[in-house]
């Protein structure tokens, strides 16, 4: 399975691309989408669609993985922050993908152990779990770290015996 995770932000939106092959995660791709903070809003969210849209029909993803907001002090950089949220998830469902939505803790709990990992942890476990050969940058680092948590996830709900997912109408 072929998965995008994505970390949303109007400043920078982070992606990465993992492929999970049975126990493996092969990473594929990562990166970061940069806007302008003295471009309006509405100009910022349609290069981050465009762009989504773009690497999904490159990379043809069969899932995306989207990091949910955050509680953040100033409601101004949430709101901004929930409009690219808003266009990661639009991005994945109008590809027609099945579209997940993972906490802060619960990346960090799959991918670090801890749910009150630091970035650098997560920088840190990247890198081991996917074999790179550097640090990932840190938007790009937390995109893939939500991939790898919809991979372990995935992995977890798959391992569900099939009469109790029918019993729970999936």
């Amino acid at each position: 399975m072929r998965i995008l995770g994505i970390d949303p932000g109007s400043k920078a939106t982070g992606y990465g691309f993992i492929e999970q092959q049975g126990n493996r995660l092969i990473h594929l791709d990562n990166g970061a989408i940069f806007t302008h903070s003295k471009d309006p809003l509405a100009v910022r969210l349609q290069i981050i669609y465009q762009q989504l849209c773009l690497l999904i029909e490159q990379h043809q993803p069969d899932a995306v993985a989207v990091e949910q907001v955050f509680m953040a002090r100033n409601p101004a950089s949430a709101l901004k922050l929930g409009h690219a949220r808003g266009i990661a998830l639009l991005a994945g469902i109008n590809a027609g993908l099945p579209v997940a939505e993972y906490s802060a803790l619960q990346v960090k709990s799959a991918v670090v152990g801890y749910g009150r990992a630091g970035k650098n942890q997560v920088q840190q476990m990247t890198k081991v779990l996917l074999n790179l050969p550097e640090i990932a940058q840190e938007d790009a680092a937390d995109a893939l770290a939500v991939a790898i948590c919809h991979a372990h996830s995935h992995q977890l709900s798959s391992r569900i015996n099939p009469a109790t997912k029918n019993l729970r109408g999936k």
